[in-house]
């Protein structure tokens, strides 16, 4: 039987340790006609295919930005949602037979779409959130494609959604494997000095929607964001 879900999103609550981000609207305030339109307008300059044929102009050219990796939030600490508690960490995705389980409980829409974007085989950062110390802590890669979220149906289920039906399921999940830990825990403080870094001088973490869209608990990652990231953890911690 699947996990309960345990994943954090509804317009996923800003990380602890981050006083200074600004809030956007949680799904809870818009209604879900607005925030269905709303996700299926990509942003300014980025075409409608999934984000991988997003293009912006940069210093007068356009270039076409790829996302092929992830970055997946989930919460590590216990918090009860409707009775149920929603912790879900990396040592319970460990846990779990073949260490794999399906990612449900989303309930943003542009989280969703990017759920529908995922690819066979794609790598994600596994991210610790809503804690004391928010940071990404392992690699997991995406084991089956988007399919319907069956928690939606499920009455007892905290994620439970009652305008949506069967035939044209509102909801997706995927499922992940845990690949391997990183070498060390790089937390979001020290992403956030290379983004703050990377927007003065151009480098790759410039646009990280973990600082452009940080509610979202679902986000996808360039090649160069990935890369970036991912030597970080063969450096000693800042």
């Amino acid at each position: 039987m699947p996990w309960p879900s345990r994943k954090r999103d509804k317009g996923a609550v800003a990380d602890k340790k981050e006083p200074d981000a600004k809030i956007a609207k949680t799904e809870e305030e818009t209604s879900d006609k607005e925030e269905e339109e709303k996700s299926a307008k990509p942003p300014a300059g980025s075409s409608k295919s999934g984000w991988k044929n997003w293009k912006k102009k940069e210093e007068g050219e356009e270039s076409k930005i790829t996302y092929c990796h992830w970055l997946l939030k989930s919460e590590p600490e216990s918090r009860l949602e409707k009775g149920v508690d929603v912790k879900f960490s990396v040592d319970d995705l460990k846990a779990q037979p073949n260490q794999t389980t399906c990612w449900d409980g989303v309930r943003n829409y542009q989280a969703r779409n990017f759920l529908r974007s995922m690819k066979l085989g794609q790598q994600a950062f596994f991210y610790h959130s809503n804690c004391k110390e928010p940071g990404i802590v392992a690699l997991v890669k995406i084991v089956k494609e988007a399919y319907p979220d069956h928690t939606q149906f499920d009455q007892k289920d905290p994620h439970y959604d009652s305008t949506s039906r069967k035939e044209n399921p509102k909801w997706s999940m995927v499922d992940v494997q845990f690949v391997r830990m990183t070498k060390r825990f790089i937390p979001l403080s020290e992403i956030k000095a290379h983004h703050l870094a990377h927007k003065a001088d151009g480098g790759p973490l410039k646009d990280m929607m973990l600082f452009t869209r940080q509610r979202l608990s679902i986000q996808p990652l360039t090649q160069e964001e990935f890369d970036f990231v991912l030597s970080l953890e063969e450096e000693k911690p800042h």
